[in-house]
Order: C-alpha cells, then sequence, then structure tokens
C-alpha cells in the first residue's frame, strides 16, 4: 500500500504543477475558513432578509447523463423544480450533457468527450484541441487519470468569470475541481452538492482488485478524489443527500457535520408510479446498475438469482444499465450459466423504466455501498416490492425491514436469495410491501420539497456574504 500511495502521490503533485499553470496561483489547501468565502462579483447580492426574491442560479454538472446514474437525474429535477417555484436556472454541463426541462436554459461547456460510449478513451484528431484545458484533459487520461472534475471546473471558471453578474449562486453538483475554488473567489458565493463520497467507491474497488497492476491504476483514477476532499474542505457549506452519507463525508473529508446540510432527494411519483394495464412477468426481478463496479453488488445479485432459480427456474434479471465485457458480473453469469437468464438494457428512457418497473415482481438494490439511492425510491413509488441490503444510506431510506422493504446484509447472496424468494412465494406480502413502499415515498420524497430546501440553503450563504 505504501507504493501505491507514493506512485499516487507522485502523480497528483504533477498533476496539480499543470493545472497551476493553466489556472494561475494554486489557492492553498489550508483547513476550512471560518468566515464564508466572499464573492467578487460586481452585482450586489440579494437582501438577506428578501426571502421570496426569485434567485439567480447556475447549476454546474460536469457530466449529466440523463440514462445512467444519478448525476443527469438530480440535475434535470432539481432544475425543474427550482424554476417551478419561480427561480431563474441555467445548468452548465459538459457531456454527456443532461436533458433538462422546459423553463431551464442548458449551457453545453464541451470537453473532447474522452469517455463516449462507443469510443471510450479514444485519441482524439489532432484539430480538436483548442487550449491547453484540452491538452490536459488528454494527458491525464494517457497516465490513466479521470480527468472530467478537474478541466470542467477550469472551463467553468473561465465561462462564469466572463459571465461575472449573471447569477446570485452557483451550485456544484459534485464537481469539486479546483476552478470552483476560483469560482468562490471571483465570481459569486457557492454551494456544492456531495452525494457521497467517491473515497468510499476508492475503498471498495480496491479491496476488489485481484493485482498490485490493477491496484496501481485504480489509485491512479482515483487520483481526483484529492482535488475533491481539499476543495470541499474549503467551501463554507455542502448539501449532502442522507445523514449516513453527512458521516461519511465528515469523516472522510475530515469537514465538520455541521457545515453538511442534509437534504433528502426526491422522485416524480406521478412519473413513477403503477401502471395497472401492464402485466407482471412472472418471476422477473430488476435492478439498476449505473456501472459494473463493485460497489453496485451486481455479482452478489446474480449469484441469488441462481439460488432463486432452483425454486423458480423461469426466474430472470432484468439489469437496468450495460454490461462491461469481461467485467466481473459477465464472468459470473458465464460460471454460473444464466446467460439466458439476464438481460441488460442500457440506454432506456424515463418512460422504459418505468414499464419495466411494472413488468417486474421484485425489486433488487444489492448495493455494498449508498449515499441514498434514486432508483430504490424509483421502484417504491412504482409500488415494486422491495429487497435492499443494509448498505450505506439505504436503511435511511426505504424504512423498516417488512414493512416497506425486505433488508438483508451487503454481500450476502444466500439470504438475498431467501428474500426474493420470499416476495416470489407470497403475492400478499409482494402487495403489502409494495403499497408500503409507495406510501413512504409520498410522504417523504418529492422533488419540490428537495428545491424549497435546497433555495433556503442558498439563501443561507447569500446572507452569510
Amino acid at each position: 500500500m505504501t507504493a501505491d500511495r507514493q506512485v499516487g502521490g507522485a502523480l497528483d503533485a504533477h498533476l496539480a504543477a499543470v493545472a497551476t499553470g493553466l489556472r494561475g496561483p494554486t489557492l492553498p489547501s489550508a483547513p476550512a475558513p471560518s468566515l464564508p468565502i466572499r464573492s467578487g462579483a460586481a452585482e450586489p447580492r440579494p437582501p438577506a432578509g428578501d426571502g421570496d426574491r426569485p434567485l439567480r442560479i447556475a447549476l454546474l454538472a460536469y457530466r449529466g447523463n440523463p440514462h445512467c446514474g444519478g448525476q443527469g437525474v438530480y440535475v434535470r429535477n432539481l432544475s425543474r423544480a427550482l424554476v417551478a417555484l419561480g427561480h431563474q436556472v441555467e445548468v452548465i454541463a459538459g457531456q454527456p450533457y443532461p436533458e433538462v426541462s422546459e423553463g431551464v436554459r442548458l449551457t453545453r461547456l464541451p470537453s473532447l468527450d474522452l469517455y463516449r460510449p462507443d469510443d471510450p478513451f479514444r485519441i482524439p484528431w489532432p484539430r480538436e484541441f483548442r487550449d491547453p484545458v484540452d491538452v490536459l484533459e488528454f494527458a491525464v487520461m494517457c497516465t490513466a487519470g479521470f480527468p472530467e472534475p478537474l478541466t470542467f471546473s477550469l472551463r467553468a471558471s473561465r465561462l462564469l468569470r466572463r459571465r461575472r453578474g449573471d447569477f446570485d449562486v452557483i451550485h456544484d453538483n459534485q464537481c469539486l475541481g479546483y476552478g470552483i475554488l476560483r469560482v468562490a473567489r471571483d465570481c459569486a458565493p457557492v454551494v456544492a452538492t456531495v452525494h457521497h463520497p467517491i473515497t468510499v467507491d476508492r475503498r471498495l474497488e480496491l479491496a476488489h482488485a485481484p493485482t498490485l497492476r490493477r491496484r496501481l491504476t485504480l489509485w491512479r483514477w482515483y487520483g481526483f478524489t484529492r482535488m475533491q476532499v481539499r476543495v470541499a474542505r474549503r467551501l463554507p457549506r455542502l448539501i449532502t443527500v442522507s445523514a449516513n452519507s453527512q458521516r461519511d463525508i465528515s469523516r472522510d473529508f475530515d469537514i465538520p457535520a455541521d457545515r453538511l446540510r442534509v437534504i433528502d432527494l426526491g422522485v416524480d411519483p406521478t412519473v413513477f408510479r403503477p401502471l395497472d394495464e401492464v402485466s407482471r412477468v412472472p418471476g422477473r426481478i430488476i435492478t439498476t446498475a449505473s456501472a459494473d463496479v463493485p460497489m453496485k453488488g451486481l455479482v452478489t445479485l446474480v449469484t441469488a438469482l441462481a439460488a432463486v432459480r432452483d425454486r423458480y427456474p423461469g426466474a430472470e434479471l432484468m439489469v437496468v444499465g450495460r454490461p462491461r465485457p469481461e467485467g466481473a458480473a459477465a464472468r459470473a453469469i458465464d460460471a454460473l450459466g444464466l446467460r439466458g437468464a439476464v438481460h441488460f438494457r442500457g440506454g432506456v428512457t424515463q418512460e422504459d423504466i418505468v414499464r419495466l418497473y411494472a413488468e417486474s415482481q421484485v425489486a433488487v438494490v444489492p448495493s455494498l455501498y449508498e449515499g441514498f439511492s434514486l432508483p430504490a425510491i424509483e421502484a417504491m413509488a412504482a409500488a415494486v416490492p422491495l429487497v435492499a441490503s443494509r448498505a450505506g444510506a439505504l436503511p435511511e431510506v426505504v424504512g423498516a425491514d417488512g414493512d416497506t422493504a425486505l433488508l438483508v446484509e451487503p454481500g450476502d447472496a444466500t439470504r438475498l436469495a431467501q428474500s426474493v424468494v420470499r416476495l416470489l412465494d407470497d403475492a400478499a406480502l409482494r402487495r403489502r410491501v409494495g403499497r408500503a413502499g409507495r406510501e413512504r415515498v409520498l410522504r417523504r420524497f418529492t422533488w419540490e420539497a428537495t428545491a424549497r430546501a435546497t433555495a433556503d440553503e442558498y439563501r443561507q450563504v447569500l446572507a452569510a456574504c
């Protein structure tokens, strides 16, 4: 591990030196100041007592894939709900660009798009390089790093400095690149959402890495987490999405918990709802895996499926997401002879997902860790009975075991299979758990409530300036 850290630290220092040349002097990575970072914007901020004044909000998303992962879902729904409350929202996003609702302005901030699904880790043509940030992006990729949080933040800083005075507040959605500190200093107050510490992803992947070479590659890939920790410590206020994430961020980032406000995520229950006209497919189990990584627990679920099929030979698994060729899940599917029983659906629309839920008898979130889990509350809103692991924020989000969901220990394929079989065996239990899950979502998780609490946080930050 010492060798790994030395290699990761040397590469991180080199990256910081390159980035310094692009963005000017580096802000020191000192402990967070006791007073908020003040804006250098030309226009005055809204008066602290002006609680009804619509706010001009820039919502930053370094990537916003609308069909995979939670960041695009968060940006689309939060921006829509803020506009519905009367605020002006402009989403400034990198590729893949998010989908936004009517009334939300989308400003595209192009990158080299090095990780596009049809050509990942591509080599750009020389004519595609427009400036030194593009060169940095490609150079970091070539050294096995992940450049997007840093390079998006530098591009966003450049744009926002040209548009100084256009926004009352800047909301960073877990980019936490060095350029965000310049935005906070020169443009407008910054509020950042940290859904969960990516340091947890790094620990889990390293724990499952089969070789030293793979561990060294992961250390390099996750090098951006050191930057995120430094930037988060310098911002006066952060939003997170669960009490569990609040604790983990406080621990991993060494940030006082009282600087992290917990604001639950939401779901649109008019979209994610039961479809009475759609028949459920007997034995169908559904899960969402935005990435085939150990943290999502897909191998555990595939292993459990083999046991479920001992009792229900026709049981099948629908995975909302794309498979990773030669990945751990693919190897498990082949080893267990489940190639015809596991189906992947990537690039689906929201309407497609709702229908897939309506066709399923059981939904499963088998993750080893979650900071919140939008798929969990989407399944619950659709009244699909849920089996979830007792990992991260999942117990906090889904509620009591046996009431609104069935809970199992993370990584326990045997218990997971038993809970799925229990639901498949008992139609009355499926109806009761599905109904109770939807009722919980209707009580606790709406995007309007998320937007109101987020706007309140904006005003508190502005009042401190």
